[in-house]
């Protein structure tokens, strides 16, 4: 019972003087660290969460070469940031480049599959961005920590006050309705409109098959909107860190 006590005061007692530690560590690699996770900087928290881990874990792990590793750790960190910094090329090499994956409200296929993004991961985040129609998009960017940045279309952006003190009206909001060349029959039920109608639609924007069509959205307009899986007409700007 006496050795069952000393392991747990040992335990508190090394989550007492690591927490500290950590909390100067994190403020010492900077803010960047904390506020988004390039790769490095995302293998450097799984292998400070490890060390920690097992030192706090295991009584039996010696506490000071823990608290050694990490320090060293972090300056380690700190010193490939500043490396990052003084050298593209190394800070390329550490790093994802940003990828277009919407370009004049088009999926931008090649490079959806390169990152390994699906239509639904993409939509979702342009949700969360406040855009319900693809077709509002100009560019959107998967940035090197995953996240998405959107610019979009000049007529979309909203007005402010000091713009001729006028408000724009908002966007509708437009549902899948052919994912990767499969139909979404519930869609076109919700619209009143059915598959002879959809595909009469496609024709007249040059679509004849419908498995050439990667994601195909309609609003409340009955305004469908088509991106294809091998669009050769999407002009991609040349995008770098």
């Amino acid at each position: 019972m006496l050795d069952f006590l000393k392991e747990i005061a040992l335990i508190l007692l090394r989550i007492i003087t690591i927490l500290p530690l950590l909390l100067f560590i994190t403020i010492f690699m900077g803010k960047r660290v904390i506020g988004e996770l390039p790769i490095f900087d995302f293998l450097v928290v799984i292998i400070l969460g490890a060390v920690v881990g097992a030192d706090i874990a295991d009584p039996n792990i010696e506490h000071f070469p823990t608290v050694i590793a990490i320090i060293a750790i972090a300056l380690l960190q700190k010193g490939v940031a500043k490396w990052k910094l003084s050298n593209r090329k190394i800070g390329r090499l550490l790093t994802f480049e940003p990828t277009i994956v919407v370009q004049d409200g088009k999926f931008v296929t090649t490079n959806l599959e390169k990152i390994h993004y699906s239509i639904d991961n993409i939509l979702q985040m342009l949700r969360e961005k406040e855009v319900f129609d693809i077709k509002d998009v100009e560019t959107a960017i998967v940035e090197a920590n995953g996240s998405l940045s959107v610019w979009k279309k000049p007529s979309k952006n909203t007005v402010t006050r000091e713009d001729m003190n006028i408000i724009q009206t908002a966007s509708s909001i437009s549902y899948p309705v052919i994912v990767e060349g499969t139909m979404y029959e519930e869609v076109l039920e919700k619209f009143n409109v059915d598959d002879f109608w959809l595909k009469q639609q496609l024709s007249y924007q040059g679509v004849v098959e419908l498995d050439s069509v990667f994601y195909a959205s309609i609003n409340k307009n009955h305004e469908v909107h088509i991106s294809l899986k091998d669009d050769r007409n999407i002009l991609i700007p040349p995008i770098k860190h």
